[in-house]
Parts: structure tokens; sequence; C-alpha cells
């Protein structure tokens, strides 16, 4: 990987929406300075990047990874996280996007948020004064991502050149996923149920990012051709927040997509299994597969605190 210190992240200030803003180097060398934050972490060395800097934390969604890692993270870092319940927010109560963002700006450092809609997302960084991080919409889900090339690179050694598939719901965890194989060299493999695919503006955004880097971008209904020759399979809930009232027809959908021994014995014999968490054993993945030697999800989920410091001290920082 490319040394950071000859690299310039370049996000001092800067929202981070999505990563199909990053360019390739800067993607590099967030993963590198999460690694060495990482190590530091594992041996207790704390230094103190952010002290005196303040993150508010907007959650229109419920939370156990997105809350827990960008808090302790903060704290970790020298500086303090504040949780904000959308609803408890006056925007629960009318108030405008634009009011909200140009207010939480007198007070804070920077603003993380998790909600439903992107262009909520993009209308709070368009009026706010301050960064912006986007910890979950519908459409993207760009700290996972970090959190899964970090986890990747971590046990495979490199990333160009790789195949990973993902199979399930083309949705913002497969989005970001997209985003983020294009843009390193991971060829990348989408098994989805027909109605299911990802974005076609995504997609095509992804395939341009894809001529540039060399990697392989197939989309297919055959969760067997996307598996074949995987190094990583990774796969996600079949029904996400705000989608409950069609968990009946998802599961009848999805029935053909589990991830289970008998697909996994496509893949290549050393390929890791991945899931963003949370997930629902005996769906979209069985037991054995999400419980079993191959499966990093525990590690994978542990490297959001690590990745996301490390975004948190390129933007924050003085």
């Amino acid at each position: 990987m490319t040394t950071l210190q000859q690299l310039d992240i370049n996000l001092k200030g800067k929202d981070l929406l999505t990563l199909a803003h990053l360019e390739k180097h800067a993607i590099l060398a967030l993963l590198e300075k999460a690694m060495i934050l990482k190590e530091k972490t594992l041996n207790k060395q704390f230094d103190q990047p952010l002290k005196g800097k303040i993150l508010g934390m907007i959650f229109d969604k419920s939370s156990t990874r997105t809350r827990v890692s960008f808090e302790v993270g903060m704290i970790q870092l020298g500086g303090s996280a504040l949780y904000l319940n959308g609803n408890d927010l006056q925007l629960g109560r009318g108030e405008s996007l634009s009011d909200t963002a140009q207010v939480l700006s007198q007070y804070l450092d920077g603003i993380m948020i998790r909600t439903f809609s992107h262009k909520s997302v993009e209308e709070l960084a368009q009026h706010a004064d301050i960064p912006v991080i986007n910890g979950l919409t519908d459409l993207y889900h760009p700290c996972q991502a970090l959190a899964d090339l970090m986890t990747i690179y971590e046990k495979k050694g490199k990333l160009e050149g790789l195949k990973l598939a993902y199979i399930g719901d083309g949705n913002n965890v497969a989005h970001s996923l997209m985003i983020a194989c294009t843009k390193v060299g991971i060829n990348i493999s989408l098994g989805c149920p027909n109605g299911y695919y990802p974005d076609r503006n995504i997609t095509s955004l992804c395939e341009s990012f894809a001529a540039k880097s060399g990697a392989k971008l197939v989309i297919t209904e055959s969760p067997t051709e996307a598996v074949a020759e995987a190094d990583v399979i990774y796969t996600d809930v079949w029904t996400s927040m705000g989608q409950e009232a069609e968990n009946e027809q998802r599961l009848k959908d999805f029935q053909d997509f589990q991830v289970n021994a008998e697909l996994m014995a496509a893949a290549k014999e050393d390929y890791l299994f991945m899931h963003c968490l949370p997930a629902h054993r005996g769906e979209e993945v069985a037991a054995d597969v999400i419980d079993g030697q191959h499966s990093v999800v525990i590690e994978q989920a542990g490297n959001r605190l690590h990745a996301q410091k490390a975004l948190l001290v390129e933007i924050l920082k003085d």
C-alpha cells in the first residue's frame, strides 16, 4: 500500500457524504492511517489530536455500531460526541434543515448524521458551515465501506486484483461497496434478484471508476456466478430499516440468495465472509457460515472504530 507520508489526504474541513468524491490515493491513505491508529489503540496509546472538538451525532435510525464507534472514537481522540435523536430536535417539529444546519454550526465542530433520505444529508451539508459525515442513508454507507476495505487488506495483504462477491439486495451497502471496490481496483460481482439491482446511476458511475482502475464490475441474477472464484463473500439483510412492510415479499424474492455452504463451494478455498451486521441467521446467511472459520464479521465491525477515527482526524484537525 502507498505510504501515508507521501500522500495528502486533503479532507480538512470537508464533508464525507460518499466515497465517490475521494480519489484512490486518498482512500488508501485513510486506510493506512486507520491501521496506524488501530495499532496505537491496541497498545493503549491514545493521541489527542481532536482535543476540545465536539461532534454532533444526529440519529433518525437506530444504531449500535455507528453510534458506539463514533462516540468512542471521539473520546479516544480527545474530543467529545453529542448524541442527538432526530425526534428530540426541533427537526421533529418541522424546523427546516437549513436553520438546523446553521444553528448547529454555531455550537459544533462537525456533524455525523444517520438518516433515511440522502437528499436530506446533502441539504444539511449545503447549509452547514462545519463538516458533515454520512453515517448512513438509504443510498450510501461510506464509513462501512472504508472499514470493509481495511478488513480485506488486513486479511489478504492487498486490494487490487481481488474479487469480492456481494449477494443480496442492491442497497446502500452494495452501492458503497461498488464505489469502494471500483475505486481501488477490486473486482466486484453482485448477485441480486430481478427487481433488486443497484441504482442505475450509481452503477454507471462505478463503471467509469472501474474503467480507470482496471476493476471488473458484474451484476447478475445468479448467486453462483457472482461467487465463482471469489476471495471475499459479502451479504446484508434482505429487509433494511424502513422496508418492514415489504418483509414477506422480500423473503420470497430472496429465498435462493442465501449465503450457505453450498453456495460457498464456488468461492476460493480461503475466502473471507463479511456482513455489515446486524445479521439474521437462517435468512440471508446460514449460521455455519457467519459463525464459521472464514467469517471476519466481528473484526470487520471493530474496524469501524479505526476507519472512522482516521476520517475524524483528517476532517476535524486544526
